[in-house]
């Protein structure tokens, strides 16, 4: 049977053409459901755009930052439903059913809880605390796999151009519109930037960069600091 829903998965890319047709390839099953993948590459100097381009209904250029790249993926999507999905960050086999629900209830947006796919226990204390904090605030990140639909999406004019911060902002004004359908069933987002950063270290430094953000610190600013520290200026 059809799906009550049309959904679009958008994945923001720059400089996977080390993992992109893992990612893609595990999105194929929805594309055989008759629902579009959106792959919106920021310019890439590797072989991402190449990787990508058989494997996706259909691949945008844009600028650089996730804000920008989920916008543009946004304004050619077809779905009633956008799904924006971290490159490194698999769904769980039964999202669609899970979608399906949202579909129906009166929710305007949601989210899916989170796994890291390394082994150490401490991977599994960190995202038990992600999952809670989203859970009694609300707010959310995009390694939780955020969906919301195209109505709503269009009424908040999408993610504001940030360079850090944007998932966290975009939730907050979400929140405004409706409480989010929160999926119990995780995402898995690759943990190998986690252990190489070091754990703690890390999310300690997440945390930082959202107490600086909510006393009003810049997200330029805050962005320099992250990519410096975590992404080693890749982001």
């Amino acid at each position: 049977m059809p799906e009550p829903f049309s959904l679009s998965v958008i994945v923001p890319v720059w400089m996977e053409a080390a993992s992109v047709t893992d990612t893609l390839r595990a999105l194929q099953p929805i594309r055989a459901r008759g629902h579009e993948v959106i792959v919106v590459d920021a310019g890439s100097s590797d072989r991402t755009a190449e990787l990508a381009r058989p494997l996706c209904d259909r691949l945008v250029v844009s600028g650089k930052g996730r804000a920008v790249q989920m916008n543009a993926g946004a304004a050619v999507a077809k779905g009633d439903v956008f799904l924006f999905l971290h490159a490194d960050t698999r769904l769980p086999d039964n999202a669609l059913g899970h979608l399906v629900e949202f579909a129906r209830s009166h929710r305007a947006w949601g989210r899916f809880s989170v796994r890291l796919s390394g082994q150490r226990p401490t991977f599994r204390v960190i995202a038990w605390f992600m999952n809670q904090r989203s859970r009694l605030t609300g707010i959310c990140t995009g390694d939780q796999a955020i969906f919301v639909r195209r109505d709503a999406f269009e009424a908040l004019a999408g993610f504001h151009p940030m360079p850090l911060m944007e998932d966290v902002e975009f939730s907050r004004r979400l929140c405004l519109v409706s409480r989010p359908f929160c999926i119990k069933e995780p995402v898995v987002t690759d943990s190998r930037q986690w252990e190489a950063h070091g754990a703690w270290r890390t999310i300690f430094l997440m945390w930082w960069l959202r107490w600086r953000y909510w006393r009003g610190e810049s997200p330029e600013s805050l962005a320099q600091v992250y990519r410096s520290d975590v992404r080693d200026g890749s982001k």
